[in-house]
């Protein structure tokens, strides 16, 4: 599954590239998210609770940051299982700019999945994907403008 986006956030770019790692807003930003810790200045784990058509799983997972080039870009690679729903694992490459007053994330990502969410099929896992990505987006962009509102 390959993915890829731009998003439009009204915050400076080093406070964006901050929040991007801060286990607090993650929690807030990730839908069905239990718990995010960080491990170390490059490493997280996470809990989540993820819906995929009829297999429902919490995945315990673990995310490395790489080729650290803040507050400007890096790479995100992270796996994840979930019992017998199946394991997932992926990596993403996140690019912030500046333009006017806001910054402009672009990201590329691909992940895949196995066991039995691998058996439910491609197109259901690729849309429950989007949907999350979309979802993430949302309360991360509707945070930074509350912040940004609040002059934090």
């Amino acid at each position: 599954m390959d993915m890829s986006g731009e998003q439009r956030i009204p915050a400076p770019q080093q406070a964006v590239w901050d929040a991007l790692f801060d286990p607090e807003v993650l929690k807030l930003c990730i839908p069905g998210c239990d718990s995010v810790e960080k491990v170390s200045d490059t490493q997280f784990t996470a809990k989540v609770v993820v819906a995929v058509g009829p297999v429902k799983a919490k995945f315990a997972g673990e995310v490395a940051l790489e080729e650290l080039n803040a507050p400007n870009n890096c790479t995100i690679n992270g796996k994840g299982s979930g019992g017998i729903a199946g394991f997932g694992k992926g990596n993403a490459k996140v690019e912030l700019s500046t333009e006017g007053n806001e910054t402009i994330l672009k990201y590329t990502a691909n992940a895949s999945v196995g066991g039995k969410l691998a058996q439910i099929g491609a197109r259901l896992v690729d849309s429950t994907a989007k949907k999350l990505a979309d979802e993430f987006f949302k309360r991360f962009v509707k945070l930074m403008t509350d912040r940004a509102a609040a002059g934090a």
